[in-house]
């Protein structure tokens, strides 16, 4: 397995059907809700004969919004069908013809990033599965909590010289009552006995630095232990379709045995002005905690591309 450099916070889909295994998992797979996402993505197919309109179309594509991209597919996954039901969620990264891929380069110290919420924005996992580098089958123990529609994302970058990072998505159904929450704007969380606070604000089409600030009784905590070769890390949502966003770490990569905070500050990058869902993990004494926060991104200034134009004009262009 190649080591790949990237700095780039989560985001990606999942999934595999393996004939009875797929049964007897009993996921439910609504094709049907990401078949749009499957079009946009098959327009990001690198081929030589793309057009200038088909290349600003592959631009305008949300990141972590299709089933395909970058040449590989997200396979449907094997999961439990209802709340409570205790099984394996299971999956493979394919390439387009259909065959399993099982190298992967590695990317905050692990091959592939799994991150699992609820349409929501309620119920986000961060974990780690393990890969059977002979099927190319990705899985962990798995149980869901709450009913819903969940979105399941593989991050992972693939195992080629100067390969940048894929995050593939698929939607999978959980039976049972479902009782949705309303994002509201918070910009501070309680998490276990941690006071997590975010400062800055995200402004639409520009890179926009964000800190997060942990604090116990009231006293800075300086004690923020390196975790997936950061001091923390942010994943970023667009509430409605749950497209990613490009965040990245600030500093440099932690030394073993350091520790760091009260502060972790990040670059963000915001695509359209709207509401966002944000989830920052941090270790404090081996233990992984996650704050939630929820922020509006505001339009950024247009600068005039119309003066551009007409300043062209002018000069006879």
């Amino acid at each position: 397995m190649r080591a790949g450099a990237r700095l780039a916070l989560y985001g990606a889909g999942l999934a595999v059907a393996f004939g009875g295994a797929f049964a007897a998992a009993g996921a439910v797979i609504p094709d049907r809700v990401v078949a749009g996402w499957t079009d946009r993505g098959e327009m990001n197919q690198h081929d030589a004969g793309k057009s200038t309109n088909e290349a600003q179309t592959e631009e305008s594509t949300p990141n972590g919004v299709s089933i395909e991209a970058g040449g590989f597919v997200l396979a449907p996954i094997a999961a439990p069908g209802d709340v409570g039901a205790r099984g394996e969620l299971s999956f493979q990264v394919q390439t387009l013809s259909g065959e399993a891929v099982t190298e992967f380069a590695e990317a905050h110290e692990k091959d592939l990033h799994l991150i699992v919420v609820r349409a929501d924005g309620a119920e986000f996992r961060h974990v780690h599965p393990q890969l059977d580098e002979a099927t190319g089958t990705w899985s962990l123990p798995w149980t869901w909590d709450s009913a819903g529609t969940y979105r399941v994302y593989a991050d992972f970058t693939p195992a080629t010289e100067g390969a940048e990072g894929v995050t593939l998505t698929r939607t999978v159904e959980v039976a049972g009552t479902f009782s949705p929450v309303t994002s509201e704007v918070r910009r501070t969380a309680e998490v276990d006995d941690f006071d997590v606070t975010l400062d800055g604000d995200l402004t639409a089409g520009t890179t926009s630095d964000v800190t997060v600030s942990v604090a116990r009784d009231g006293k800075p905590v300086t004690a923020l232990e390196p975790y997936l070769g950061a001091f923390g890390h942010l994943v970023a949502l667009r509430d409605g379709d749950l497209a990613y966003l490009h965040v990245h770490a600030q500093g440099d990569a932690p030394r073993v045995g350091s520790t760091a905070g009260p502060e972790i500050g990040f670059m963000a990058e915001a695509p359209t002005a709207g509401r966002y869902l944000l989830y920052f993990d941090f270790q404090v004494d081996g233990t992984v905690h996650t704050a939630e926060f929820v922020v509006d991104a505001g339009h950024g200034e247009m600068h005039g591309a119309s003066d551009e134009t007409h300043s062209d004009d002018a000069d006879g262009h």
